[in-house]
């Protein structure tokens, strides 16, 4: 089998997917890049997260040194493909990890160099943990700074104080064309 940069698309969308969702890019991940596709009429490739996305929170930096070490990968081999990184749920903490830890630690040892960092066009994040801690996360490093689109539906526990499981759930088709215009705009 060819390596994955055997043949390079226009944009490739880095994604990882929620918590229990099985491998793949998951429900979110297929909209947003089904929507992407649409809204460019580009040849957009998909490389899925490789982590457990289970319950196992502290797994998220097998997904962000997975991703990162994808994004390098494609950097060197595909210069002109632009990356899109993108997450839902645990999958946008993954992708947090990717974009604001300009260091090694806690298991991450995959930091991306600015010039692979350089390579990723836009981010787009869906139910993102990290908007209960005020988006600390994407603080960090300036490097995606305009870059980015971390979107939280109104109740939704998991990126707010909300209380209503079925606004995590609810991010299809809305929120992903949201997300794919933005992306689009930035490409």
């Amino acid at each position: 089998m060819p390596p994955a940069w055997a043949s390079c698309p226009d944009v490739e969308v880095v994604f990882a997917r929620g918590t229990d969702e099985p491998p793949g890019v998951g429900r979110v991940g297929q909209a947003f890049i089904n929507s992407l596709r649409q809204h460019t009429r580009k040849n957009v490739g998909a490389y899925a997260v490789n982590y457990p996305a289970n319950k196992d929170f502290l797994a998220a930096t097998d997904g962000a040194n997975d991703a990162s070490s994808h994004v390098k990968q494609m950097a060197n081999n595909c210069r002109n493909t632009k990356l899109v990184l993108g997450g839902y749920s645990q999958g946008a903490a993954v992708i947090d990890i990717v974009t604001a830890a300009p260091l090694s630690g806690l298991g991450f040892h995959q930091p991306l160099p600015t010039e692979a960092a350089d390579h990723v066009a836009a981010v787009a994040l869906f139910g993102n943990p990290s908007g209960r801690g005020g988006g600390l996360m994407s603080a960090l490093t300036p490097n995606f700074d305009g870059k980015t689109i971390d979107l939280c539906n109104q109740g939704d526990p998991i990126c707010s104080n909300g209380n209503q499981w079925k606004a995590h759930l609810g991010y299809v088709p809305g929120m992903t064309n949201q997300a794919a215009s933005f992306v689009a705009g930035r490409l």
